[in-house]
């Protein structure tokens, strides 16, 4: 049975402007697209680096050199390796779960800072990694922190941008995916001409620059009136009441 629902309106709009702390803060929101695009930009190149495939896919790499006439797929059929890539989708998902939870129920600016501690964490772990264990491990706590971020970001941009200006300040999160996965590109680029075989770590550590941007930043940044105003505790009524409310 179909219900319909008529809601009222009284015609008036919210007459809501970008102001320069409006701005500011969903410039540092937006800045979690930054480790998102810049995961999915340098998985790809580190997971085909020489030294990084010696020394954590021994299989992989031998398999590459001995048989050059083998398909790339066949090369890269490893279970260890594809327990690598997408332990991070699998730790996103989960904890998007109770990133839902923290987000509904203490803010959503406790919601970014957790995601963007966490993977500023994954990216040291990964950058020091030196058996797959901590690699693997390194790269859960990259997806904890893509999960909460992941979750709580385009929340954020949309409860604070005016009303009519909304969709433009999501696309900012879109934005600086692709800026992450450019970034990402560039800096796998230059890693990989590094002499000593140390370079994967480099590109694996400076995911934790955008993560460390986010998580300070987020830490000066105002919750959302839809925020605020869910969390507040004392009714309308309430404080009409409160002798002590002027």
């Amino acid at each position: 049975m179909a219900v319909g629902v008529a809601i009222k309106s009284d015609g008036k709009q919210y007459n809501g402007r970008i102001t320069r702390f409006v701005l500011l803060s969903c410039m540092i929101a937006a800045s979690g697209g930054l480790i998102f695009g810049y995961d999915v930009g340098v998985s790809g190149g580190v997971s085909s680096m020489d030294p990084f495939l010696m020394k954590f896919f021994s299989g992989v790499y031998k398999k590459m050199k001995e048989n050059k006439d083998v398909s790339n797929y066949c090369k890269f059929d490893s279970q260890l390796l594809t327990c690598f890539t997408s332990s991070l989708y699998v730790a996103g998902l989960i904890s998007s779960f109770f990133a839902s939870i923290v987000t509904r129920n203490y803010g959503r600016k406790p919601s970014i800072i957790i995601g963007g501690l966490a993977y500023m964490v994954g990216a040291a772990i990964g950058g020091a990694a030196y058996n797959i264990y901590v690699l693997i491990l390194g790269r859960v706590l990259l997806g904890v922190g893509l999960g909460f971020t992941n979750q709580s970001v385009p929340l954020y941009l949309s409860e604070m941008a005016p009303s009519k200006y909304r969709g433009a300040f999501n696309v900012a999160f879109q934005i600086c995916i692709g800026i992450g996965q450019n970034s990402a590109t560039l800096i796998n680029y230059g890693t990989v001409r590094i002499k000593g075989g140390w370079g994967w770590r480099i590109s694996i550590a400076m995911a934790g620059v955008p993560a460390a941007f986010l998580a300070l930043g987020a830490l000066f940044l105002p919750e959302t009136p839809n925020s605020l105003i869910q969390h507040t505790r004392k009714k309308p009524k309430d404080v009409a009441e409160d002798p002590g409310h002027r």
